[in-house]
């Protein structure tokens, strides 16, 4: 998938937690669905640090496209590493590494930790990286034509005043985990759901997405996997952009009305 479709599949996915948390009895604090969503469509991009062409490798700057770079060989070497005699040679590191379940759970755990023992500091810093990724994505047309340092100032500004919001009494800083010095455990959640988002996108492509690696499958430890042959679609052709796109929108809508017990 593009950048967009991932960008509104993962708001849309957090939305629908929020709506199955609300229909639970534990309904999250309207800053915690909104924060939530904003950071869930810009992990749903970040999957792609391993392919220099993509659109995090334009948000920030040098500093991500030298980081894409880095990370497209680390994903090459553990390829290369790991593979079995049924997986194929490749030229690079793209829809590997990055692309499974245990990099999406280890990078939540990493923000949750990061955000918990970092202070407010390091809740910052996740908002704003999270933010400007949500800006790429979902408002990609403006991001495009736009300066990135003004695109930045807005993740900063916006994750300053999110932040001031959390942080206010019932508003959700503590929201799951009430413990003392446990504010903000819940934000590696919408970037667990956003990487394993992203991932089920590309699975619905052509090529496949080698989700449950390190658990091999047959012959392969980087088994593609995905629906038969025929149900898949390319990225950017006409069913991404003229059904799933319009559908993740409606399924967001939903379930942010549902979250907020609108229906």
């Amino acid at each position: 998938m593009m950048g967009p479709a991932h960008s509104l599949s993962g708001a849309a996915a957090w939305l629908g937690v929020g709506a199955a948390t609300a229909a639970a009895g534990r309904p999250m604090p309207w800053p915690v669905l909104v924060v939530g969503a904003l950071i869930c469509a810009g992990a749903a991009l970040a999957p792609d640090l391993d392919h220099r062409s993509a659109t995090i490798s334009r948000a920030f700057g040098p500093f991500s496209r030298r980081l894409c770079e880095v990370v497209d060989k680390l994903s090459y070497a553990v390829y290369k590493a790991t593979k079995k005699q049924g997986d194929p040679r490749r030229n690079g590191g793209h829809r590997t590494l990055t692309h499974t379940w245990l990099w999406a759970v280890l990078i939540g755990a990493g923000s949750s930790l990061a955000a918990v023992t970092g202070g407010r500091w390091a809740v910052l810093a996740i908002l704003f990286v999270h933010l400007v990724l949500a800006v790429e994505g979902l408002l990609w047309r403006a991001a495009r034509v736009s300066s990135d340092v003004l695109v930045w100032l807005l993740g900063a500004t916006s994750a300053w005043i999110l932040a001031g919001v959390l942080d206010q009494p019932g508003n959700g800083s503590d929201w799951l985990s009430t413990g003392p010095g446990q504010e903000y455990l819940w934000l590696g959640l919408p970037i667990v759901l956003g990487a394993l988002v992203h991932d089920i996108g590309d699975a619905l492509t052509v090529s496949g997405c080698p989700i449950l690696w390190p658990i091999p499958v047959g012959r392969k430890r980087w088994y593609p996997v995905g629906p038969p042959a025929f149900m898949r679609f390319r990225a950017g052709s006409w069913v991404e952009l003229k059904v799933l796109m319009p559908a993740f929108m409606l399924l967001g809508g939903v379930g942010g009305a549902a979250a907020l017990n609108l229906i």
